[in-house]
Formats: C-alpha cells, structure tokens, sequence
C-alpha cells in the first residue's frame, strides 16, 4: 500500500487512465466484432462498412498507446484481406 502522498497520487493517476484504456480498447475490441459478424454473415456490403468505421478506432487504439502501432496494422489488414475475399 502506498505511504507517500506521490505514491497516492500515482495511484489515483493509474486508475484514472486505466480506466480511460479500458475503455479504449473495449471500443475497438467491439468495432473489429461488427466486422467478424458481418464477414461470419457473409454480407459483403455490411463487412466493407463495418471496416471502414473500425480502421479509424483501431488507428486511434494504436496513436494512444493501446495498442502497438504493428498490430493495429495487422488486424486492420487481416480484416480488409477477409472482407476483399467475401466480396470476389
């Protein structure tokens, strides 16, 4: 347990942000959902939209620290390769 009003601070601080974090990565976690259910569906149209609303969060995801800026690409391009595949 922290003693030292810095370290109380510190601790008030981590929390504050790992709340925001968490809250983060949930968005993103759920916007690269919609897109694995729509691709599950196999609506092409639904896929290709739920991508291009998710690549915007989980660049964001990746500018903030969340997540690192190499795997934020591979999932955006794993998902636009599997959305490419559903629609040819």
């Amino acid at each position: 347990m922290a003693n030292t009003p810095s370290a109380k601070k510190a601790i008030r601080k981590i929390s504050r942000k790992t709340a925001v974090n968490r809250h983060r990565r949930g968005m993103m976690r759920g916007q690269i959902r919609k897109v694995e259910e729509a691709i599950a569906s196999g609506d092409a149209a639904a896929a290709s939209a739920a991508l291009q609303s998710a690549q915007p969060e989980i660049m964001r995801s990746a500018q903030k620290g969340i997540v690192h800026k190499n795997a934020a690409s591979r999932k955006i391009s794993r998902l636009s390769r599997r959305v490419k595949a559903l629609s040819n």
